[in-house]
């Protein structure tokens, strides 16, 4: 648009720190039905009872984990969940299909997420039973890799930096310090037989629009919650457009023929958020990895 800057090389200027923290949620909750958008007056309330939710936990006293039950997590100082939905008051992420939900599992996918070996690779994850080896813990707990592609807002470290030049575009994730490089100068995707975690992505721009084609993921794919359940035949297209000075839009669809029965698409615009970002300092020897194995071991010799 006219009023997008460009760089001096001419490409439009996507560039900057951009947060996409939101209480939209991807899935359209069912209780709303066919309901695409909020009112004013229903994102308006959304907000104030955040507002009103954050001011009591702020006050809230310290309280003590019952016995046997979670170790407890980060406090609401920390968290970052978002403060309004999308500016379009759109009442999902996801835009197709039309309910605003996930497209049915296939019936591959179905089998792999409900066989044994899947629900006790889940229990181990979730604490409810001792881990074998770190190799079973998934890959945030290992602080590899966390938000996958396409990215989506989680409770805390929703930012993202983003550098252009002529030939690439880099986007570094704020949460587990991941970088992408995505190459515009036309070249063809790696060789079939190189998997990798965050895929092969290119680049090209159409108009004012970058659009990110990625392909070649790995056994270790993740998309919010299907960690480790997605196919080698995933491919993500994004779209990266500055609609205006403080509005980046991304959309993207998601096809997976071996997981879902049709491709998904969402949209979640973005918004500047102050620098500089700071390292999020989470890294494989961490003390939480460690201490997971250990209590395991602990576990295995008969501590409750």
């Amino acid at each position: 648009t006219a009023s997008v800057s460009q760089t001096p090389w001419g490409d439009p200027n996507i560039q900057g720190i951009w947060n996409n923290a939101t209480l939209t949620p991807l899935q359209r909750p069912e209780e709303l039905g066919n309901q695409e958008f909020h009112s004013e007056e229903e994102a308006v309330s959304l907000a104030q009872q955040t507002a009103e939710r954050n001011a009591r936990l702020l006050e809230a006293p310290a309280q003590r984990t019952e016995e046997g039950g979670s170790v407890g997590a980060y406090n609401n100082f920390w968290m970052e969940r978002g403060t309004s939905v999308v500016s379009s008051r759109r009442t999902s992420i996801i835009v197709d299909p039309e309910d605003g939900r996930l497209p049915p599992l296939t019936p591959e996918a179905e089998a792999r997420l409900t066989s044994p070996a899947a629900g006790r690779l889940a229990a181990v994850r979730g604490g409810r039973l001792p881990a074998d080896s770190w190799e079973q813990l998934d890959l945030g707990d290992r602080c590899l890799w966390y938000r996958g592609i396409p990215s989506f807002p989680t409770g805390y470290n929703n930012n993202y930096h983003i550098v252009q030049t002529p030939d690439f575009v880099a986007i570094l994730q704020e949460h587990i310090h991941d970088v992408r490089f995505i190459p515009l100068d036309g070249r063809p995707h790696i060789p079939a037989t190189i998997r990798q975690y965050a895929g092969d992505s290119r680049g090209r721009w159409e108009g004012d629009t970058l659009v990110v084609e990625t392909t070649h993921f790995n056994d270790k794919a993740f998309i919010r919650n299907f960690n480790g359940n997605l196919s080698g035949e995933l491919h993500v297209v994004e779209r990266f457009r500055r609609a205006g000075p403080d509005v980046l839009d991304y959309e993207f669809t998601v096809s997976d023929p071996a997981t879902w029965t049709a491709p998904w698409s969402g949209s979640l615009p973005m918004s500047p958020s102050e620098g500089p970002m700071f390292e999020y300092a989470c890294h494989e020897g961490n003390y939480g990895l460690t201490n997971i194995l250990v209590g395991s071991r602990a576990q295995d010799d008969g501590a409750p």
